[in-house]
């Protein structure tokens, strides 16, 4: 049986109101009449309907403000007003109107009017169902894959809902960048999008990074501060990493979640915040849970929905997307002409595991374009060793003696290769851990290279 359409009529006088029932009595529709623009917000936000008939004179408010909120939300919008003039016009059809209707409204043309915008309406959604079903990306998501799809229909699903979501999967897998998606397909997506990183943060300041802190709450605290939590007012908080946070912290969290307030490091005054809270963690937070390490009550609160990012090596020609995406992207910023993958080459990198998953195999990408100057194909023959535990033991750093003293660039070498096997290609994380910079890596690598070609033709 096919459903009955959404229509939201939202006009003020109670008369007008009940003509345009009476006209539309033998419409397959559902018509809810509202008299407020505040009401109008509210229905809409909780129930999307098909088609708005506005009237733009409204007690509250002026009806051009539903009209751009609706248009945000891609709803149809038919305008009904006793304002007849040519300016009113032309200003609601360039703000989004797909009509504008003069009152007293004729049966029929309210009738063919409606009609018309509902076929518009089922033409757009029968389009937009087919781009889903074969959309390559998503923001800054890449793949075609079943996982991926699934992942891009969760976002659709609870993307408008205030719900807090859990990202769940191994490092790597696009955990952040699914974060991003859910805030920018929001209605959230104009207001702030804040990262704070659980894991990269010392315990002793992360309590000040996320509520922020008065002057003099600890040594060293010069002014008064901002946090996470009061940044990311309107819009969404991504807590990366949560398993890493201390559990005394985790109390604190937990009374935000529940009441939307907090008080800055070192004051009393309750602050409150209106955050949309997502989460991720690559650990096995119910293990954590059972052991102590892990608030149950803040787990289940933050983890209403769950949306799992599958590991690389489960999702098939998604790779060689990712590979093509990634070096059409490189090749460009560093200026090289690398435009593809050899056949071996796609056959190599659709084969091996990528333990550090899509993180891992853009640093591979990225290090394949700045080791190689005037080559417009990858080939197996410059393909470089992947950086996985089956390598740790064949670059084992010597122990410095008076027999093996060598040129410091190559013990420095060996010890940032040693690291990004460590740290599964990682270079972000190497050069954390190292203090130094990325693009340092990239050029010393680039230099040794060539300081190893060298030795060699020698």
């Amino acid at each position: 049986m096919k459903s009955r359409s959404r229509i939201l009529l939202v006009e003020d006088l109670v008369e007008f109101a009940e003509l345009y029932r009476f006209f539309l009595q033998k419409e397959p529709i559902d018509l809810v009449h509202i008299t407020t623009g505040s009401e109008a917000l509210e229905n809409i936000q909780k129930i999307t309907p098909e088609v708005i008939l506005l009237d733009l004179t409204l007690p509250d408010m002026n009806g051009m403000k539903i009209l751009k909120y609706a248009q945000q939300l891609n709803i149809t919008v038919i305008v009904i007003t006793s304002k007849s003039s040519v300016d009113t016009a032309v200003k609601v059809m360039r703000s989004g109107a797909f009509d504008f209707l003069e009152k007293p409204v004729k049966q029929n043309r309210l009738i063919v009017t409606l009609r018309n915008a509902l076929h518009l309406h089922n033409l757009n959604k029968t389009v937009e169902s087919f781009q889903k079903l074969t959309r390559s990306s998503y923001f800054d998501l890449v793949g075609i894959s079943p996982s991926m799809r699934t992942v891009y229909q969760m976002i659709d699903t609870v993307a408008n809902t205030k719900a807090s979501v859990f990202l769940n999967g191994e490092s790597g897998t696009g955990k952040e960048l699914c974060a991003a998606a859910l805030h920018k397909q929001s209605q959230r997506q104009k207001k702030p999008f804040i990262v704070l990183d659980c894991a990269s943060i010392p315990k002793e300041l992360i309590e000040s990074k996320l509520f922020g802190h008065v002057r003099g709450a600890f040594t060293g605290a010069m002014n008064d501060r901002d946090g996470a939590a009061l940044s990311a007012d309107g819009g969404t908080l991504f807590l990366d990493e949560i398993g890493d946070m201390d559990l005394t912290l985790q109390t604190r969290l937990l009374r935000f979640v529940q009441t939307g307030t907090f008080h800055k490091v070192g004051s009393d005054t309750q602050i409150k915040v209106d955050v949309r809270f997502i989460c991720a963690t690559n650990r096995d937070l119910l293990t954590d849970i059972e052991v102590g390490r892990f608030r149950e009550d803040l787990y289940y609160r933050l983890n209403v929905i769950n949306i799992h990012l599958p590991p690389l090596r489960q999702r098939g020609n998604d790779i060689l997307l990712l590979a093509r995406s990634f070096l059409s992207k490189y090749a460009k910023e560093e200026n090289k002409p690398a435009n593809g993958f050899s056949h071996d080459v796609e056959q190599i990198l659709l084969n091996y595991d990528w333990p550090g998953n899509v993180r891992q195999l853009q640093n591979y990408i990225y290090k394949l374009v700045i080791l190689n100057e005037d080559i417009s194909e990858i080939t197996a023959k410059i393909l470089l060793p992947f950086s996985d535990s089956e390598h740790q033991c064949e670059d084992e750093i010597i122990p410095l003696s008076v027999d093996n003293i060598r040129p410091l660039w190559l013990s420095e070498k060996e010890i940032i290769e040693q690291a990004i096997k460590l740290t599964n290609g990682n270079i972000s994380e190497v050069a954390r851990r190292l203090e130094i910079s990325t693009p340092t890596i990239y050029r010393k690598l680039k230099l040794w290279n060539k300081q190893v070609k060298r030795t060699i033709d020698n």
